[in-house]
């Protein structure tokens, strides 16, 4: 079977899948249900066109991670046949991990298991399928392996998965500022005492990366009415796991009705396989199927989340710098228990409080290193003669209270 494929991406053209391996695990079943998965979970509520999935963004992370490690290698890099194939597949599963909707419902489906560690689960897994030809690509995901810079690649500051998400999610948004020019800064790329380093000439590149990554993040990822909608999801799967424990019947697929009556743990995941299979046959197709058959169920609180998601009537949101004032929050909470004639303990599924965050560039975590022409390696914030990286680096926190429009009136 000719395993030479191409795909033809709409962002970056044509994407060449270069090993039989890399090939075969694209073919397997847990990666084809990153179709599935929506990569912006309800963005599309907001810009139609985020339509994009979790299968679109790994392929393109890992044509990324091809052209970095090729960029290396023509700068006299050392790398083996067996350490990139190793850094593409480490790329390619970054995400495999992800359930429904991707960030939004990571908390309502599991209490305290993160997709970061279901995707090296899934990985170990994979390993086993496919002989151990999998273990390099374990050891970069995890950052073990000695050569510290694929790891980096990996999961840092400046990775190709940044890279590829910042790049698709502002194409296929439409939110334009938020491009950047990915293929200069892999141009630019270099390693220094084993660590990932950007030529100087590639500071301004940089600094467009950092504008554009906080431009996104307000712009799309915690643009108002996306956290207004992504709330109401995350609030409807709560309402239904509440009455599905209490043994209310709430209609829904079976694999989703099985996370919805159990609070799993990443170690009953280890000590039973079923759980993941069960796991990797969940997708968003799950939750719009509750959601669809929600809208008519006979608990209001329910019903009217699954009505509203469907109908995109979405709550008022109320952005704010400063701590919601908790007045306002309490009369929020009577008009809203007297309009829906729902108990105050209810009241959290339709009034949502919370906060949002976004630093561009985090000074405290690995920083971005620059090379100068004279050989030195500097943080990216020494290098630029431009405040703005700077003043990129602080944390900037917003809060906000969601509720029924009908409150509102």
């Amino acid at each position: 079977m000719n395993k030479k494929k191409i795909f033809n991406d709409p962002v970056y053209g044509f994407i060449t899948v270069p090993t039989d391996l890399i090939f075969d695990i694209i073919d397997h079943p847990y990666f084809q249900r990153l179709r599935r998965i929506k990569q912006l979970g309800l963005t599309e509520m907001v810009y139609p066109g985020a339509l994009h999935t979790r299968f679109h963004h790994a392929l393109g992370a890992m044509h990324l991670m091809n052209t970095a490690l090729n960029t290396l290698r023509s700068k006299n890099n050392e790398i083996s046949d067996k350490e990139f194939e190793a850094s593409l597949i480490a790329i390619l599963l970054h995400d495999i991990g992800h359930g429904p909707f991707s960030h939004a419902l990571e908390t309502a489906i599991f209490k305290n298991v993160h997709h970061e560690h279901l995707s090296l689960h899934i990985m170990h897994l994979l390993n086993d399928a496919f002989g151990g030809r999998l273990s390099m690509a374990i050891e970069i995901f995890t950052g073990n392996y000695h050569r510290k810079f694929f790891h980096q690649l990996v999961s840092s500051q400046l990775d190709v998965d940044r890279l590829d998400y910042l790049n698709r999610d502002s194409f296929y948004t439409g939110v334009y500022e938020g491009k950047i020019g990915a293929d200069r800064i892999i141009k630019m790329l270099d390693v220094a005492n084993d660590k990932l380093v950007v030529e100087e000439k590639g500071v301004y590149s940089i600094e467009n990366f950092l504008v554009s990554r906080r431009l996104m993040y307000w712009q799309v990822y915690l643009h108002k009415t996306v956290i207004s909608a992504e709330n109401m999801v995350l609030r409807v799967v709560q309402r239904a796991r509440e009455l599905v424990q209490q043994g209310i019947e709430v209609p829904c697929s079976p694999c989703l009705k099985f996370f919805l009556t159990s609070d799993l743990t990443m170690q009953d995941f280890q000590r039973d396989s079923s759980i993941l299979e069960r796991f990797v046959s969940l997708d968003d197709h799950d939750i719009w199927g509750g959601i669809k058959m929600w809208a008519a169920h006979p608990d209001k609180i329910l019903s009217y989340l699954a009505n509203s998601i469907l109908n995109r009537k979405l709550f008022k949101v109320v952005i704010a710098s400063k701590p919601i004032d908790e007045e306002l929050q309490l009369g929020i909470s009577e008009l809203v228990q007297s309009q829906f004639s729902i108990a105050e303990e209810d009241v959290h599924y339709l009034m949502i409080a919370g906060k949002i965050g976004n630093n561009a560039y985090d000074v405290e975590g690995q920083t971005i290193d620059m090379l100068t022409k004279s050989g030195y390696v500097i943080d990216v914030a020494e290098a630029s003669d431009l405040p703005n990286i700077r003043a990129l680096s602080n944390k900037v926190e917003k809060y906000y209270v969601c509720y029924p429009k009908e409150v509102a009136h």
